[in-house]
C-alpha cells in the first residue's frame, strides 16, 4: 500500500458520498480518483480495471455536462428508472461483454485473475453509464461490483483498496435508499 492507494481510496469515498447526495462535484472528484486508480491497477496487472478507469475519466466528463444540463433545465439533479426493455438488455450485453473482455484478457494478455477483473469492468461500465444517465438502477449493479472487488483486490494484496470497497458498497446501498426517496418525493409532488 502506497501514498498513491490512500489518496485514490480517500477520494473514492469522498467521490461516492457526493454522487449519494447527487451533487454534480462528485464529477471532478471521480476524474482525479480514476486517474490515480488507472496507475495502481496497472502496476498491480489488472489491466480491465486499468483500461476502464480511462473509460471513466471519459464517462466523467459525459455525466458532469449531462447533469449539469439536467440541473439548468430542472433545478436539480432528478432521478429516473430504467423501462422494461432497458432491464432486460443491460444484463444480457453485461453478460456478452464480460465473456469477451474475459477471453481477451485470459488468451492476448498476462492479467492476473482476467476472468474476475472483467466481470468487475464490464459491470462498472454498464453502471457508471447509468449513473451518468441518472437511472436509479445504477446502484444494484455498484453493489454487485462492489461485492466482487472487495475478494479481487484482497487476493492481489491492495487491502486499502479492498477497504475502500467494503465502504463503497456500504454507500451503494445508502446510495439506492437515498436516490428511491428521491425518485419516491418527486412521484408524490407530481401526484399532489
Amino acid at each position: 500500500m502506497g501514498i498513491l492507494e490512500v489518496i485514490a481510496a480517500i477520494l473514492g469515498v469522498i467521490n461516492v458520498a457526493l454522487v449519494v447526495r447527487r451533487s454534480i462535484w462528485n464529477f471532478p472528484v471521480a476524474m482525479v480518483t480514476v486517474s490515480l486508480y488507472g496507475v495502481i491497477f496497472f502496476d498491480a496487472r489488472l489491466y480491465s480495471n486499468a483500461l476502464l478507469q480511462i473509460f471513466f475519466f471519459v464517462v466523467n466528463i459525459y455525466g458532469w455536462w449531462y447533469w449539469a444540463r439536467c440541473k439548468a433545465e430542472m433545478g436539480e439533479i432528478r432521478v429516473k428508472v430504467m423501462d422494461r426493455w432497458k432491464r432486460i438488455v443491460t444484463p444480457i450485453g453485461i453478460a456478452i461483454m464480460t465473456a469477451l473482455w474475459g477471453w481477451l484478457m485470459s488468451s492476448r494478455t498476462d492479467a492476473d485473475f482476467p476472468w474476475w477483473d472483467a466481470a468487475i469492468a464490464m459491470m462498472s461500465v454498464a453502471a457508471q453509464i447509468l449513473l451518468s444517465r441518472r437511472y436509479v438502477e445504477n446502484w444494484v449493479l455498484w453493489i454487485a461490483v462492489d461485492v466482487l472487488a472487495v475478494g479481487l483486490y484482497w487476493v492481489k494484496e491492495l487491502p486499502l483498496t479492498s477497504a475502500l470497497y467494503v465502504a463503497l458498497l456500504a454507500f451503494s446501498i445508502w446510495g439506492q435508499e437515498e436516490w428511491m426517496r428521491a425518485l419516491r418525493g418527486r412521484r408524490e409532488q407530481v401526484t399532489a
